[in-house]
């Protein structure tokens, strides 16, 4: 990142936070565990599937949950897909016990704060926690042949994370990316919206794409000379030119040896 004039900062000197607010959108799936005493009977609001108690009779917590388990190298989390809350085409999710509540356009904070509500309808008020949430920060990255390692689907169980976190997490970018140009899809509940940011600015800082997404793809597209065949780095195209000037004056001196 080069220092840039268009760089933000407060008056203390610093880059102020410009991380965008995740709202569910259709065909989003969540994780929802209600957490209550041992004497909590949640079973008749919840589905008790892969309920667990702790601390032996008469101690500890009991989670109903509707996830859990291990993802698969296929894509996504197949325990997640067949026992989470999907989101449906009208953009709600049905609780058994609750009933459907309204999902698409939503925050996590807004909707755990009214399933909430509804749990302390059946339980004394702080006796039961409502546990909502995506499972992580799920986010692509696609590019040529030479990316193919950190090219696929990534996972990031993180409140928070910047695109240059999830470089780094991957092995960083090598020197046929080109950084000025990198095009970030994002998953919206109005649509996908497609936004390009220059990695070589500073900032890139202030940019809400900065921040990765629940969903986000983002693309590393080549650097044009690298697509003539150029070389990756000076050396390589120094190499590369020498070798096709060789070639040039040995082909000429064997036909003019004919």
């Amino acid at each position: 990142m080069q220092p840039n004039e268009s760089l933000v900062i407060n008056e203390e000197g610093l880059v102020p936070y410009n991380v965008p607010i995740y709202r569910i959108t259709k065909n989003d799936i969540l994780t929802l565990n209600v957490v209550t005493t041992p004497k909590g009977d949640a079973a008749q609001f919840y589905s008790s599937l892969n309920a667990s108690t702790g601390g032996g009779e008469g101690g500890g917590n009991v989670t109903f949950s509707n996830q859990g388990g291990q993802g698969s190298s296929q894509g996504g989390n197949t325990t997640i897909y067949f026992n989470g809350l999907k989101v449906d085409s009208n953009g709600d999710v049905n609780i058994f016990g609750i009933g459907y509540i309204k999902a698409e356009g939503r925050t996590i904070e807004d909707m755990t704060k009214e399933i909430q509500e509804k749990v302390n309808q059946n339980f004394v008020e702080g006796k039961s926690e409502v546990r909502l949430n995506t499972d992580g920060i799920t986010y692509y990255i696609l590019g040529d042949v030479e990316t193919v390692e950190i090219s696929g689907e990534k996972k990031a169980h993180k409140n928070t994370l910047t695109i240059t976190e999830a470089l780094a997490i991957n092995g960083g970018l090598n020197r046929t990316i080109d950084r000025t140009n990198i095009v970030i899809h994002r998953k919206l509940p109005e649509g996908i919206k497609k936004a390009r940011i220059d990695l070589t600015r500073e900032d890139v800082m202030n940019s809400p794409y900065y921040w990765v997404q629940n969903g986000d793809e983002i693309f590393l597209n080549t650097r044009s000379k690298n697509l003539n065949g150029f070389g990756k780095d000076p050396i390589q195209t120094l190499t590369t030119g020498v070798t096709l000037v060789t070639t040039a004056m040995t082909i000429y001196l064997l036909l003019t040896k004919l």
